[in-house]
């Protein structure tokens, strides 16, 4: 793990370098992602997790392209939709995706849900056929269960750079990490405070008071010390500010075991074996 200003970067399973805190627009509505994203990437923000999904990819391309700095500088993520995974499909959705963008790469292309008709499949070897094209840096996958990458394993060439899954305090994931972690799959975090959640907590409350942090600054400091990748999300500058100020702490180790004994494995969004929702 290299370090690039307060942020460490993390070394991908094809050599590319990810900075481990990031910015994420889910649930940002469209009008309001530019000025959000800008003021982001002023505060030392360097990547972005958007998706077709979000509905605001095109307003995540303007800020990047506005905001002065080199896009080779800025990490930028989206997601191939649901709707899209026959091979023909996700290519045209690639496509899509990079015209809303308009940055001219994309960094990371995440399969967003695995769904349950089992064609991830198809739609992974389409998003290894991108890969060889160029024009964007890794391909990973999100919400990705054991069974899933073990298919993906079996049939398919290219082991996903990242899985992104729902981690948090209250569902730590260790399981799935460890998975990750021996096959050379980085592991992002969404949900990370696991939307709010965890923050009036007694552990974690009392771990503020000591360290003098907010709980939410305590949370992510608990995901950056576990080596998980993050990217919480606000409009608000004054907590996009403090998102970003958790390189000037540390956790102890009786901290971090006391956040971690706090799982109970419950999930704020839907468990990807049932999920199938395809947006109309």
């Amino acid at each position: 793990m290299a370090t690039t200003g307060a942020v460490p970067m993390i070394t991908l399973n094809n050599g590319v370098e990810i900075p481990q805190l990031g910015f994420g627009v889910f649930q940002i509505p469209p009008e309001d992602t530019k000025e959000a994203t800008l003021v982001a990437l002023r505060e030392g923000y360097r990547h972005i997790d958007t998706a077709e999904m979000y509905g605001n990819e095109r307003e995540v391309g303007e800020a990047v392209r506005e905001s002065g700095i080199d896009r080779d500088k800025i990490f930028v993520t989206s997601k191939l939709n649901n709707g899209y995974h026959a091979p023909e499909a996700a290519a045209k959705a690639f496509e899509d995706t990079l015209s809303a963008l308009d940055i001219g790469h994309l960094d990371l292309f995440l399969m967003h849900w695995p769904l349950t008709d089992g064609g991830y499949v198809d739609a992974w070897k389409a998003m290894e056929e991108m890969l060889q094209g160029g024009r964007v840096r890794a391909i990973g996958v999100s919400n990705f269960k054991q069974h899933h990458l073990n298919r993906l394993f079996a049939e398919t060439t290219v082991v996903p750079a990242v899985n992104q899954i729902e981690i948090h305090p209250y569902l730590a994931q260790d399981d799935m990490r460890d998975f990750d972690r021996e096959h050379q799959i980085a592991t992002e975090a969404w949900s990370p405070i696991a939307q709010g959640k965890v923050l009036d907590d007694a552990v974690i409350e009392r771990i503020a008071r000591r360290t003098g942090k907010s709980p939410a600054q305590v949370v992510l400091r608990w995901h950056i010390q576990r080596g998980d990748i993050v990217f919480p999300k606000s409009v608000t500058p004054e907590r996009v500010r403090d998102n970003f100020a958790i390189f000037d702490f540390e956790l102890s180790d009786a901290d971090m075991s006391d956040i971690t004994a706090l799982d109970r494995a419950e999930r704020t969004g839907p468990d990807p074996d049932v999920f199938d929702y395809i947006p109309s």
